[in-house]
C-alpha cells in the first residue's frame, strides 16, 4: 500500500506528547532571538504531528503551553527584580505584574502556539 505524504500509514501515528515538547524546546531555545518564538515553536510541533490543520493547532497549544511556564517564571523573576528596584511604587506594580505574568503571557503563548501548530500541519501536508 503505497502512501501519500498527508496519509499516515497504519501503526505509524505520531506521539503528540513528544510532538509538543519538541515543539516548546525550540520556543524556549529561540524565545530569546525570535520575539514570535511561541508560533515557531507551534509550527514545528504542527509540521511534525503530520495532521489537518485542527491536529496541529491541537499540538500546537499544547507546545505553547508547556512554553508558557518557564516564559512565567521568567516574567516573575526579572519582574521582581524591576519591582524591588523601584521602591516606591511597589504597590502598584507587584499587583499588574502578577496578572500579566498569570493571564497574559500563558494566554499569549497557547494562542500563538496553536496559530502556528495550524500553519505547520498546512504547510506539511502542501509541501
Amino acid at each position: 500500500m503505497n502512501a501519500t505524504r498527508t496519509e499516515r500509514v497504519e501503526g505509524d501515528e505520531p506521539n503528540t506528547r513528544m510532538n509538543a515538547l519538541v515543539g516548546a524546546v525550540v520556543a524556549i531555545v529561540t524565545a530569546p532571538l525570535l520575539p514570535f518564538a511561541a508560533l515557531v515553536g507551534g509550527g514545528v510541533a504542527g509540521y511534525l504531528q503530520q495532521g489537518d490543520v485542527n491536529e496541529g493547532a491541537r499540538v500546537g497549544a499544547y507546545a505553547g503551553g508547556i512554553a508558557a511556564i518557564p516564559a512565567v517564571l521568567g516574567v516573575f523573576i526579572v519582574g521582581g527584580f524591576l519591582v524591588g528596584a523601584a521602591s516606591l511604587s511597589q504597590v502598584f506594580f507587584a499587583p499588574v505584574l502578577a496578572l500579566f505574568a498569570l493571564l497574559v503571557v500563558p494566554v499569549y503563548y497557547l494562542v500563538a502556539g496553536g496559530v502556528g501548530g495550524a500553519v505547520g500541519s498546512y504547510l506539511h501536508s502542501e509541501l
